[in-house]
């Protein structure tokens, strides 16, 4: 199983991640074994990065400051040739959130944009989509045709989640169907994605196939913290639970 595949190989994986998501990042990827770093000042991410196997470049609560880390970290680890996922959180919210996307997509070569629905259509330049905050928002989209555009755009792997996952490089595509609204319900579940598909970017083998065994046990995931958890408090705490549990199961 792929969090089994994580924890053997144990990926130090450098999130810049908003902080309202930062704790439950971290203890997500905790939870697999993998070693999560949440450092964003510019002047120690070149030595930070020095360490790592992949980077996370989150914009949930981007401001100036962050910006720039984000571009440097994404640059540094273009040098490094580490794996680099883009989570574009929010983007069609502002004006100042899409321009700060499209910098990082024009200077930093990303392996992977992990996405909903509303970001994709922002992507792709889908003007039909009516943002909703960070939330997917509302709107009529031709999922696959936009994942293969931006993933043809941008020469990486594009993985849109939902009811049903797209995954494509670009040719292929790949859906993943289950999981639980109830992921919904509580904040930072696909931010903690996010991670781990760095983590897995990290790993041997096809990226999309291991994308899509990721996602598909995300999924499977969702169910199982549902069905073991009356209230969302104690199902956030599930999601952490049931991932530790399938990273270790035999």
């Amino acid at each position: 199983m792929i969090m089994q595949r994580i924890r053997k190989r144990q990926p130090l994986v450098h999130c810049l991640t908003n902080y309202v998501v930062a704790n439950f990042t971290a203890n997500g990827l905790l939870a697999v074994g993998a070693s999560p770093v949440m450092a964003d000042e510019i002047a120690e991410l070149k030595d930070m990065i020095a360490l790592a196997d992949a980077v996370l470049l989150n914009i949930g609560t981007i401001n100036t400051r962050i910006q720039e880390s984000l571009i440097f970290a994404g640059l540094t680890a273009n040098q490094k040739k580490i794996p680099v996922v883009l989570d574009p959180v929010g983007v069609g919210a502002t004006t100042y959130r899409k321009e700060v996307v499209f910098k990082i997509l024009q200077q930093v070569k990303v392996d992977l944009i992990r996405c909903n629905l509303g970001e994709l259509a922002v992507l792709a330049q889908d003007n039909t989509w009516q943002s909703r905050g960070v939330d997917s928002g509302i709107g009529k989209l031709n999922v696959v045709e936009a994942a293969k555009l931006v993933a043809l755009d941008y020469g990486c792997l594009v993985a849109v989640t939902g009811a049903e996952d797209v995954i494509t490089d670009g040719t292929r595509i790949i859906m993943v169907k289950g999981g639980h609204t109830r992921m919904t319900e509580v904040t930072g579940t696909g931010c903690l994605l996010g991670a781990l598909a760095a983590a897995t970017l990290t790993l041997l083998g096809d990226p999309v196939e291991n994308l899509q065994q990721l996602l598909a046990a995300y999924k499977e995931i969702a169910i199982s913290a549902s069905e073991r958890s009356e209230y969302t408090g104690i199902f956030q705490i599930e999601v952490l639970n049931q991932l530790n549990l399938q990273s270790k199961e035999n």
